[in-house]
């Protein structure tokens, strides 16, 4: 470790820098704590610290004390117990893992060159991996893996016998049969991965929600018949293997407070410390693992270090005068990374030998002795004794910040390199280098031809993993796909004011959160049933809610509410219902998707239903919803208020008008925007069903506004047209009319396709046909099928898809939404005849629905005046009657377009 001017200073000085004006009363102090450690323990010791810290406060002292600890590791050798398994086993385990995974993603780019892969990462990871599986991962815990490590997850499968040769020879090669995936995809292997990683940051706030709804189950006594929801004593373990540079992503910390708030000492975070990102140090002129004890400490976590291998301990004995430690301090993280790429003779000269107390400390090391000092990550020792430290931890979460090496064992084409992410081979010579280090029984030829090493059956080797396997449970990951259904209630239960509203005013806001209500009254899906909201449930009107199912707190309710007196008071419950998780979607949708998957993962299924500011939904946290959607999850999203022009007087950053077409590129994801209660009725029962009845792994966004106007009864025999994406609702017949047009509108703005209906008729003289469009998306995606099966089999007969069944002919179709263009444009190739968008593109502006329906021009006469102009331009109406209706409508043909303001 080479020296810095740092490295200078006198032992005299504090760890702030400041000098040492009384070493005789320093001395006294020190003899003193060691006193009490020896006589009343390090409970007490740690008590007078803190009353000392707190009357120098008081005194009006800037504590002068770092949030961090001195760069070694936490657990002293003292207290560090005895190795449990057989370290030598397991070392071979471990060296035979990092060969195949080398080997996998080796051979996958010697065969094709482009297909990529990862060797560094898990070669960092190996021994934190091998810790866990050996001894600590039961086959009921949860395992978050860092993402580019998949490779090493996919070798140790191969040993136990779950994955074949055939399938690591077919890395990233899916599309060949029975090829593994990049990273963890339970979409695309459904029966082994359970959690998606692969987007960095999603995986640390997924596993702290994921910690917090295994409790949830727990004080709401939800396990019934499933033997892996059990009481605290016991209780299943969250355990997260995250990098050092993942964690500058915001989710990876978004959720740290809440998981000390709520003591979550169920969940346990393994920070791989290789100090390097994608291309280069995580932070080349400072210390990460100090910065990332300060930040866990701060939000309230256990914290415990592994820096330093066992080789280590005989110098930190013996180094009475601390110059290590010191000198640690004040080494950056970049100085690190060369000191990790060099050998023992650098790091002897460079280091040990520029400062002469080192010097002495290893005056009796060779350079291969030097070189063989290891970091704390890579030694199955420390690393035993930090896991168990963190599964005994109770009232906290815990992180252990494990210090390794990127590309360790790759040597001098990867170990610590600047380039270690991207590398994805090593040639012959370095290979053997490989062998040699780990002592792999490996011939020269098997170094050249990539293959594969597996013990015999019976060998030491693989009987030592299976037996600890079986001590552990089981093997994982592994993932079960179905739950045990859950029956729906009839429609008519808890949705009949909605199927026969006869014209009573409502929005589709309240009637959503009505049915929540009625859905959560039964008693067989109840209890399932998770409400969730990041905040202001109050705006969505389920302050009822409060009262009905009560707010989740792990600790109930320790104060008397300022509402208290009112009916619908705030109410916090150990056994409550409602997840408020506070103004963090992100956390919300993490919490979400883990009751989504909570068939798959608990193997109980549940029903959440989040509701949120539409905007906020896949504008804002899409990636964690795509992560849902990779992880199969079951549930509503209920983005209110939604559309660009429903939610007057907020303005730009509320107002959506995109989310729709974000959510027709998920693939799993059933999106519809109806229009009326009774339509919003029959696709929660229809969603519902499919996912608690019928277990298909898809989830609904339902769109819903806070707009009151009047609401239709349920039109007879539509329910079916209703969940493929649109149906006949009206229109016009007009005497002698030549033409008939066809108008379709979704959501809100359906309303203004009904007024412009009239005013086409009564104005006009034109008659039309009115469709309610509940799901663009739908509609697209069966037309797609069916055009796809036709081209795909020209001697069958064709398939006919709902858009041609509903809009047979080519007459003039006018179709206009509350989002931009692209969404009803989805279904444009599969529309005969002249097909004609319009939607609210552009920035949202504060003002009244009315206005920004006008500025948008998709209000009832702006689709008039669209209306006439094209059947004007097909020569079915004298255009100057286009120019009386501009004028009799008063729009302004001298403003730009609304996606240009």
């Amino acid at each position: 470790m080479p020296m810095t001017a740092e490295s200078n200073r006198s032992n005299s000085l504090s760890p702030a820098g400041l000098p040492d004006i009384d070493p005789l009363e320093t001395r006294e102090w020190l003899e003193s704590l060691d006193a009490v450690l020896a006589g009343a323990g390090s409970e007490r010791a740690q008590f007078l610290i803190q009353r000392l810290e707190a009357r120098l406060r008081d005194r009006g002292s800037v504590a002068l004390a770092q949030p961090y600890s001195a760069y070694r590791n936490s657990i002293p050798l003292d207290q560090q117990g005895a190795y449990p398994g057989d370290l030598a086993i397991e070392e071979r385990i471990t060296a035979i893992l990092r060969w195949n995974a080398l080997a996998m993603v080796m051979r996958a780019n010697a065969a094709y060159g482009d297909l990529g892969g990862h060797i560094a990462s898990y070669a960092s990871a190996a021994e934190i991996f091998e810790a866990g599986f050996n001894h600590f991962f039961d086959a009921r815990d949860l395992v978050y893996f860092q993402p580019h490590s998949a490779p090493g997850v996919y070798a140790r499968a191969f040993l136990e016998g779950r994955l074949s040769e055939s399938q690591l020879a077919h890395y990233r090669q899916e599309l060949a049969g029975g090829g593994l995936c990049s990273y963890p995809h339970p979409w695309l292997m459904p029966d082994f991965w359970q959690f998606p990683t692969g987007s960095m940051g999603l995986g640390p706030i997924s596993a702290v929600y994921q910690a917090r709804f295994l409790r949830y189950l727990c004080d709401r006594k939800l396990s019934g018949a499933n033997d892996d929801v059990e009481g605290r004593h016991g209780e299943r373990h969250v355990w997260g293997v995250f990098g050092d540079g993942e964690m500058d992503e915001p989710e990876s910390i978004a959720g740290l407070t809440l998981a000390a708030r709520e003591k979550l000492d169920n969940l346990t975070f393994i920070v791989n410390c290789n100090l390097q990102r994608l291309d280069g140090p995580v932070r080349g002129n400072g210390q990460v693992i100090q910065e990332f004890e300060a930040l866990f400490t701060g939000a309230g976590w256990n914290v415990i270090k592994v820096l330093w291998g066992s080789d280590w301990d005989a110098l930190f004995a013996r180094d009475a005068e601390h110059t290590l430690l010191r000198i640690f301090a004040n080494t950056p993280d970049g100085e690190y990374q060369t000191l990790g790429a060099k050998d023992g003779a650098y790091n002897l000269a460079n280091f040990f030998q520029r400062d002469p107390a080192l010097a002495r400390l290893v005056a009796h090391m060779s350079d291969a002795e030097i070189d063989a000092l290891k970091r704390g990550g890579h030694d199955l020792r420390k690393l035993h004794a930090a896991f168990a430290a963190a599964k005994a931890h109770k009232g906290r979460p815990t992180v252990i910040l494990a210090k390794t090496k990127k590309g360790y064992g790759m040597g001098s084409a990867g170990e610590s390199r600047m380039t270690s992410h991207q590398a994805k081979k090593l040639d012959v010579e370095g290979l053997k280098v490989f062998r040699d280090r780990f002592h792999l029984p490996l011939s020269d030829d098997d170094c050249a031809a990539l293959r594969f090493y597996r013990p015999a059956d019976d060998s030491v080797e693989l009987r030592y993993l299976r037996a600890r396997r079986e001590a552990l449970g089981g093997y994982l990951p592994s993932r079960r796909p179905v739950a045990e259904p859950v029956a729906v209630p009839p429609l008519a239960r808890y949705a009949e004011f909605a199927l026969r509203s006869d014209g009573k005013e409502m929005s589709t806001t309240m009637a959503a959160v009505r049915m929540l209500g009625g859905l959560l009254k039964d008693k067989g899906l109840g209890p399932r049933i998770v409400p969730i909201v990041a905040d202001e449930a109050r705006t969505f009107g389920m302050a009822n809610l409060f009262r009905q199912v009560g707010i989740y707190s792990p600790v109930g309710q320790l104060y008397e509410p300022e509402d208290a007196s009112s009916m619908l008071s705030y109410r916090e419950a150990i056994d409550g219902q409602l997840l408020e998780e506070g103004i963090n979607e992100a956390g919300a949708l993490a919490s979400w998707t883990a009751a989504a998957t909570s068939y798959s993962v608990n193997g109980l299924a549940m029903l959440p239903v989040y509701i949120y500011y539409s905007m906020f939904g896949f504008q804002r946290v899409g990636d964690l919803i795509w992560a849902a959607a990779d992880q199969r999850a079951r549930g509503f999203l209920l983005g209110a208020t939604a559309g660009r022009t429903t939610l007057g007087g907020e303005g730009l950053q509320h107002q959506d008008g995109s989310s729709h077409v974000i959510a027709a590129t998920v693939p799993n994801c059933r999106a519809y925007d109806p229009a009326f209660a009774c339509e919003l009725a029959v696709i929660m029962d229809h969603g519902a069903r499919q996912m608690m009845e019928r277990q298909v792994d898809e989830f609904y966004y339902l769109t819903v506004m806070n707009e009151n106007y009047a609401q239709p009864s349920l039109p007879a025999g539509v329910e079916a047209d209703i969940i493929k994406g649109m149906y006949r609702y009206g229109g016009h017949l007009v005497s002698g009319a030549k033409t008939v047009v066809r108008l379709l509108g979704s959501g809100t703005i359906l309303r203004e396709v009904i007024a412009a209906a009239d005013l086409l008729a009564n104005d006009w003289g034109i008659a039309s046909q009115v469709y309610s469009v509940t799901s663009f998306s739908e509609l697209a995606r069966d037309a797609a099928d069916a055009a796809r099966w036709n081209r795909l089999h020209p001697d069958q007969p064709a398939r006919i898809s709902h858009v041609a069944q509903q809009l047979a002919g080519a007459s003039l179709t006018i179709a206009a939404s509350d989002y931009v263009r692209a969404y009803p444009q989805l279904i444009a190739p599969y529309v005969d005849g002249r097909y004609l968008t319009l939607g609210t593109d552009g920035f949202g502006r504060s003002d009244t629905r009315a206005a920004l329906r006008r500025f948008f021009e998709v209000d009832a006469r702006s689709i008039v005046v669209a209306t006439l102009d094209a059947l004007a331009r097909s020569g079915d109406l004298d255009a100057a009657r286009v120019t009386d209706a501009i004028g009799r409508y008063g729009i302004d043909t001298t403003a730009s377009a609304p996606w240009t303001r």
